[in-house]
């Protein structure tokens, strides 16, 4: 049952801005949402997508999800779905978004996400984070700018996430040396490119297949960053078919020596859900440690 504060807000935002009834008539969970409620909603207009949470659970998490989406619908690349309202209530927070209705994947729908993919990491800025901080899952992501990539990644991305975990009892003082130990060297390991516009959440978990066949985008947690990011983390969980790695390549070539570089930049995602998790994701953080 969605909250009668959001049924509320949302006819009062269609009868707004559109001078249009609007009534859910159904609502059915969706997959998913383990940090927030999700829905598909049929109602009187059509179908949409609504997701909420406890308004003090996750401060700004569908603020900075509806700017992501902006920023990633403005560079034109890749479909994303349609910010139709976000609201903070009382009580709740929520995004209403446009559904898409995942479909068959097309013939080509891993040579066109990879072509597609260059076009979103040709969005350049000069510096290396973001003008706001944002989420990765259910963890607040830091995007403070920096001009050099390895200090943005070590004090916005793998630092704070070995502090907390440090907190948390679950890294000891030998991990957290070797980690001291791949700072040092990262600057030789990691080649500098200019900052582009990442989604920096890209696993399976989070494309759709539109119904046109292509990729839709969902769940950002962008900044401007190197692009490999986006490459390692679609590689963790089975990866994508290898048709999706050849057409980027060949759109848009990767600096030699990129694949012994994919643990690296896995190391962040992974040190994410260590922090949410648990131990479970030790294992494969110190053999990538012990590796460089």
């Amino acid at each position: 049952m969605i909250p009668g504060q959001i049924q509320q807000a949302l006819s009062a935002f269609f009868q707004q801005e559109q001078h249009v009834d609007f009534q859910i008539l159904s609502s059915k969970p969706l997959g998913g949402g383990s940090i927030n409620e999700v829905y598909v909603l049929n109602t009187t207009l059509g179908q949409f997508c609504l997701k909420y949470n406890n308004n003090a659970s996750f401060p700004k998490m569908f603020e900075t999800e509806a700017s992501g989406l902006e920023l990633l619908s403005m560079a034109r690349a890749i479909k994303v779905p349609k910010v139709i309202l976000q609201d903070n209530l009382t009580d709740y927070s929520f995004i209403l978004l446009e559904f898409i209705n995942s479909t068959r994947q097309s013939n080509e729908f891993f040579k066109n996400f990879g072509r597609s993919l260059t076009c979103l990491h040709r969005n350049k800025s000069e510096l290396y984070g973001l003008d706001y901080n944002n989420y990765m899952g259910s963890l607040p992501q830091n995007n403070c700018y920096h001009s050099d990539w390895v200090d943005f990644f070590v004090e916005e991305r793998l630092d704070k996430q070995v502090r907390l975990a440090i907190q948390k009892s679950l890294i000891d003082t030998s991990a957290e040396k070797l980690f001291e130990k791949l700072y040092l060297r990262l600057s030789e390991l990691l080649p500098e490119e200019p900052a582009c516009l990442v989604h920096g959440d890209l696993w399976s978990g989070n494309y759709i297949v539109s119904d046109d066949g292509k990729a839709c985008l969902i769940d950002p947690a962008v900044y401007y960053g190197n692009r490999e990011v986006d490459i390692a983390m679609s590689t963790l969980f089975g990866g994508f078919s290898p048709e999706f790695y050849t057409s980027y390549h060949e759109e848009y070539p990767l600096i030699q020596g990129w694949k012994e570089r994919l643990d690296l930049y896995n190391l962040y995602p992974l040190l994410i859900h260590l922090n949410l998790f648990g131990s479970s994701y030790l294992g494969s953080i110190l053999s990538t440690l012990r590796r460089f």
